[in-house]
């Protein structure tokens, strides 16, 4: 009676097994059929997103299978980095529009249509910064701001105007105490009227955006000399450039500077970061929600410490081509080559550099390390 008992229990249990493994494969066959469309790139950690939404997956899968094909890679990194909490709460149509418009902005002017690709992705693609309210804002922005700058010659141009017409149309100025709070989505801000540091770099970020200009959230949890935080913007045009947001000036020359050249590196309250949409294992530090860690970033401490003077002189041979200049594997600077220029790099860092023609074909390549102190010369063929 106790080994027919055995039995039946054994049985039951691998019938349970069966349904389960028959169960799972019927879902594994489906997400495989949608990842399948899904860059190799972006796969696994596409996969592993997958199961982190758990019953919103097919939003997912759903977004990749219905967006255009030279738009899929797009919509794949942006579901490959994204936080847990908007896998569960966003929806397809919404990441869908987000990147139909952020390709209309790219090729609505000549500096949006020159910006690499991966700067696109990374900085252009995202539609949030940190852990702000998702506002959807790219369509209404772009249809504002984009008339205003679309016909300026250069991206800097752009973010110089920009930084004094968006607070303008949008009637938002700083107040460290009437503002409702610190992480403010872009409407909240235009709701209240008023926001801090943070809100507004949030707004000149999505401005900024939604014109095809990559920009990034940039602070310090705590300045190392003298109280308080911070939070400002960094755009790439030439290379990265900072900008108090709403403090008209021209870009790398702003009041905080001074404070920001002496970022105690050795205290991670005092380093400077830069938010990344993409992933890279170090959060960036929310004063305003100190137990949040799902918004990444990159220590750009360096940037403002050591920063130094590159003078790259080219021959006959190198004028004309584009010049891309990494660091750790991310584009730092790309230019257009002229018989000399100038760029700011970190100090005591090595960056690898390439030279590509008009078809980016790479034509030379090689390395410039910066000292730690004083300027450094390039010179190119």
């Amino acid at each position: 009676m106790n080994h027919h008992f055995k039995l039946k229990s054994y049985f039951k249990i691998c019938w349970l097994i069966a349904v389960s493994l028959h169960s799972s494969s019927t879902i594994n066959a489906s997400e495989n059929k949608s990842l399948e469309l899904v860059p190799e790139a972006y796969r696994m950690a596409f996969a592993d997103q997958l199961k982190l939404a758990g019953d919103k997956a097919d939003i997912w899968t759903t977004a990749v299978q219905k967006a255009p094909q030279d738009h899929r890679a797009a919509v794949s990194f942006l579901v490959a980095n994204m936080p847990e909490s908007d896998l569960k709460t966003l929806s397809s149509e919404f990441i869908l529009k987000n990147v139909q418009l952020a390709y209309d902005a790219r090729y609505a002017s000549p500096w949006a249509t020159s910006v690499p690709l991966e700067l696109f992705f990374e900085q252009v693609l995202p539609y949030a910064s940190v852990n702000e309210r998702r506002d959807d804002w790219r369509s209404d922005f772009m249809n504002r701001f984009l008339p205003m700058v679309r016909e300026l010659k250069s991206a800097d141009e752009a973010v110089q105007k920009l930084n004094i017409e968006v607070f303008k149309t949008l009637n938002v100025k700083y107040h460290a105490t009437k503002r409702p709070k610190p992480d403010q989505s872009p409407y909240e801000s235009t709701e209240a009227g008023f926001a801090s540091c943070t809100g507004l770099s949030i707004l000149l970020i999505d401005a900024c955006r939604a014109v095809g200009i990559p920009a990034r959230f940039v602070g310090t949890p705590s300045w190392t000399t003298v109280r308080g935080n911070h939070s400002w913007v960094e755009v790439f045009t030439d290379q990265w450039r900072f900008v108090g947001a709403c403090e008209p000036s021209r870009l790398d020359e702003t009041w905080f500077l001074d404070n920001a050249s002496k970022a105690n590196e050795s205290n991670p309250m005092n380093r400077i970061y830069a938010t990344s949409y993409r992933k890279t294992g170090v959060s960036f530090p929310l004063i305003w929600n100190r137990e949040l860690k799902s918004v990444p970033s990159e220590d750009v401490t360096r940037w403002y410490t050591t920063r130094r003077t590159v003078k790259i002189s080219s021959g006959v041979e190198s004028v004309g081509q584009t010049m891309e200049i990494r660091l750790d594997g991310r584009i730092v600077a790309q230019v257009q080559l002229k018989n000399s220029l100038k760029l700011d790099l970190a100090g005591g860092k090595t960056y690898k550099w390439v030279l590509m023609d008009k078809q980016k074909v790479t034509q030379k390549q090689g390395e410039l390390a910066m000292p730690d102190m004083g300027p450094a010369d390039l010179k190119l063929p």
